[in-house]
Parts: C-alpha cells; sequence; structure tokens
C-alpha cells in the first residue's frame, strides 16, 4: 500500500498522451491542443468603428461643424473612398474607417439632412475607434500547446483564422462493472437479491466530463473464465478500462485476475486512503486498467481523485490542472483518520 502522494507521483511519470490528430475546427472543442496557435491574422485587421455614427478628422470635430458626406462604410463592405477636411462617412459598427479619418462621432451627436451633416450636440472624450492589431496582431501567440479549448479558447482558435488545429487524442474508456448482484436500474424491484448498477453512470459521467469518449458499459457476473473472455474483448476498442467492484481481497475478488492472462502489470495496488482504499491501476496490452471500488461513494471518490488525473495526463493535460485544492473552514471537527488519508465529502457553500 503507497501513499497518495506517491500514488499520484507515478501516474505523473508513467501516464503518457496517446497521441495527437488533426481535426476541423468544429470537432476540436474540450480538446486539448497539441501546438502552439498564432494568429494568421491580426484583430482587427484595420481601423474600423466601434460605433454606429460618422467618421471624419479629430481636426475638425466640433459641436456646430458641418461635414459633406462623402459615402458610407459598412462591416464587410468596400473601404469607403478617403476624406479630407470637412468630410465625414456615414459608418456602421465594425466597418472600415476611411483613409484620413480618425475619430468616429456617433450618430446620437449628429444631424444630417441629405448630403450634409452637423455636429449638435458634445460628442465626449471617447474615439470610437478600434485600431488595427489592438486586440491581436498576426503571428501574436495566441494559445499555447496544452490548453483545453474551453468555449473561450474556441472563440480565440476560431479568430486566429484556423480552419483546423492539431490535438490529443481522446481516450477511449470502457467500464466494466462486476458483481452477481448488480442488475439494470428498474429491475432490482422485482429481484429482491438484487441492486441496481449504478456506479457506472456516475463514472461515465465523469469520464466524458474529463474528455474521454465513453464506448460504453457491461456487467460481468462473478466467473472468472467469462470475466477473462469480456477482458480481452474491451481491451481490444480501449484504451482506458474502468472495473468497478471486486476490489477487495474476497474470494470472488476477480477484477485483477480477469485481465491476468492479458498480461497485467500494476502500477500500484492499494492506496492509503480513505475511501477507496482497494483502489488500483495497471497496464494490460498497452491499455490502462483502473479498479474502482463497487460501493457508490468510495467508487466516485477514487475517480474523480485517479481517473480524472489519468485521463489528463493521457489528453496532454497536466495532472494538477485537475486536482486544485481549496482551502475552506470546516463547519465541525472531524473525526481522527487514523494512518490513511481521509477524502470527505463537503459542502463549501453551506453557511453562507
Amino acid at each position: 500500500m503507497i501513499s497518495f502522494d506517491d500514488a499520484q507521483a507515478l501516474l505523473v511519470e508513467f501516464v503518457k498522451p496517446l497521441g495527437t490528430e488533426y481535426l476541423p475546427l468544429e470537432d476540436c472543442r474540450r480538446r486539448v491542443l497539441a501546438e502552439d496557435v498564432h494568429a494568421l491574422v491580426a484583430s482587427p485587421r484595420r481601423d474600423v468603428s466601434a460605433m454606429d455614427g460618422y467618421a471624419l478628422r479629430d481636426a475638425d470635430a466640433e459641436v456646430g461643424a458641418h461635414f459633406r458626406v462623402v459615402g458610407e462604410s459598412f462591416a464587410g463592405g468596400e473601404l469607403p473612398p478617403e476624406i479630407g477636411s470637412g468630410d465625414a462617412v456615414r459608418i456602421f459598427t465594425g466597418a472600415s474607417l476611411p483613409k484620413g479619418a480618425n475619430r468616429v462621432v456617433m450618430q446620437e451627436n449628429c444631424r444630417a439632412d441629405g448630403s450634409v451633416m452637423v455636429i449638435v450636440a458634445p460628442f465626449g472624450p471617447g474615439w470610437h475607434v478600434r485600431k488595427a492589431g489592438s486586440d491581436f496582431g498576426k503571428g501574436d501567440l495566441l494559445l499555447a500547446k496544452g490548453h483545453l479549448l474551453d468555449p473561450q479558447a474556441m472563440v480565440t482558435l476560431a479568430a486566429a483564422d484556423r480552419h483546423s488545429a492539431r490535438v490529443y487524442k481522446r481516450a477511449r474508456v470502457t467500464i466494466i462493472a462486476t458483481g452477481d448482484e448488480l442488475v439494470p436500474p428498474g429491475m432490482a424491484q422485482d429481484q429482491p437479491l438484487s441492486i441496481p448498477e449504478s456506479v457506472s453512470f456516475g463514472v461515465s459521467a465523469l469520464a466524458e466530463d474529463y474528455g474521454a469518449d465513453v464506448r460504453g458499459t457491461c456487467r460481468g457476473a462473478d466467473d472468472l473464465p467469462s470475466l477473462e473472455r469480456q477482458a480481452r474483448e474491451t481491451l481490444k476498442g480501449s484504451d482506458v478500462i474502468v472495473v468497478t467492484g471486486g476490489a477487495s481481497v474476497g474470494e470472488r475478488d476477480f477484477a485483477k485476475a480477469m485481465f491476468a492472462p492479458s498480461g497485467l502489470e500494476l502500477l500500484f495496488a492499494k492506496v492509503a486512503i480513505k475511501p477507496g482504499k482497494p483502489v488500483w491501476l495497471g497496464m494490460a496490452e498497452g491499455k490502462w486498467v483502473i479498479g474502482l471500488p463497487g460501493n457508490p461513494t468510495s467508487a466516485m471518490v477514487t475517480a474523480r481523485l485517479f481517473l480524472a488525473p489519468l485521463l489528463a495526463l493521457l489528453h496532454g493535460r497536466q495532472a494538477d490542472e485537475v486536482l486544485q485544492w481549496k482551502l475552506h473552514l470546516l463547519g465541525t471537527a472531524l473525526p481522527a483518520s487514523g494512518d490513511r488519508l481521509t477524502f470527505m465529502r463537503a459542502d463549501e457553500t453551506a453557511g453562507r
């Protein structure tokens, strides 16, 4: 039995990313970048208006001044004509400023009659111009390798004018819930000696939250030959197999034994934590196999502590990105936890 910190150190040392692939932009969500992303275009690409109004020379701007309206400028439209002294161009938000203009006066401060515009009200200090490259310039580093492509990063990736990106591959995960007593939810009420199999639903959701491609869940009876066959089949199409239940020392503990014919090599077999001491991790045929307890609370605690960082590392992230600890004051004293590190369920919003 090893400590929690030692188990985490082994994860960091031995778990490597699964590989990379190029994907179109629309398929990159929640993936992790396997390359730096530099802007292929500046943003904005040229000076643009931040308001609807009139583009003109700041030297001409004063209340009561009259201007010749010599053109219009729309976002995405043709470049407006160059302006001189006393000229103005009707302009809309996001549209390019004409050459010679360096200020936009909002339309609320102007009155136009045909081809003549008059500034009729004080227009304040704002110039309402977004300068070319003021968000970022062409060639700027926008997203670094290892960045999770969350919604905000997806906007940045697209704004960089990237239609695709190299990302780390997703882990294909299969969950095997073992135990003769387990039946699909909805069937236990008709079988007095059975209980609904619930753990796999939580583990599956957690795995998806951390980027995994969950290929499916299957139930396994406490029969070693059938479990060995199930293990061989599962290894063929998975990068990670999660086994729940059968992780104690009973005579029907087949969770590890079912992978023995496939060459299971353990990274660790037990961890000095509470709950979830029987959690284990190993490799069989080059695939990661993690064993979680059958108790729902223990299974979810150990999945959060070990499956989440395992997936993070496989996906090109750092383990400490998903194991970030927060300090809070306890609402009440805790009992002594003995020689095992104890993880207590808590509500950080309680008492607020």
